[in-house]
C-alpha cells in the first residue's frame, strides 16, 4: 500500500504542478477567461493562484507541510469553483454542462485535499 500512496501523491500533486506552470508561465489565455468572469486584476489573480497551486502540488509530491499544502489547494479550488465555474448562472445547456463538470471535478479535488489533511504526518517517504 505504500507504493500506491506514493504513486497517488505524485499523480495528485503533479496535476496541480502542471496547472501551476500554466498559471505562472502561460497565463495569457487564462487572463482573458478570468476577465470574462469579472475577476478584478486577472493577471495578478492568475499568478497568485499559480503560486497556491505550486505550493500545494509540491507539498503533496514531497510529503512536506502537507496540511498547509492542502489548505493552499482548498484556498484555490473553492473560490475558483464558485467564481469561474458558476454553472447555475449559464443558460446555454452545453456551456452549463462544461462548467458543471469543472465545478464538480474541483469539488472532488478539494475533497481529496481534505482527506490528505486527515492522514497522519509525517508521510512515509517524505522529502524531509
Amino acid at each position: 500500500m505504500e507504493i500506491a500512496f506514493i504513486i497517488g501523491r505524485i499523480i495528485f500533486g503533479g496535476y496541480f504542478l502542471k496547472n501551476a506552470y500554466n498559471h505562472i508561465f502561460k497565463s495569457a489565455h487564462l487572463v482573458g477567461y478570468a476577465q470574462s468572469k469579472g475577476v478584478k486584476s486577472p493577471k495578478i489573480a492568475i499568478i497568485g493562484s499559480g503560486i497556491l497551486l505550486a505550493f500545494g502540488g509540491l507539498s503533496m509530491i514531497l510529503g512536506v507541510w502537507t496540511i498547509w499544502g492542502a489548505v493552499a489547494l482548498i484556498a484555490f479550488l473553492i473560490p475558483v469553483s464558485l467564481k469561474m465555474h458558476d454553472f447555475w448562472k449559464i443558460q446555454d445547456p452545453m456551456a452549463r454542462m462544461g462548467e458543471r463538470i469543472s465545478f464538480e471535478k474541483n469539488m472532488a479535488l478539494a475533497a481529496a485535499a481534505l482527506i490528505t489533511m486527515a492522514i497522519s504526518t509525517p508521510w512515509i517517504y517524505s522529502a524531509f
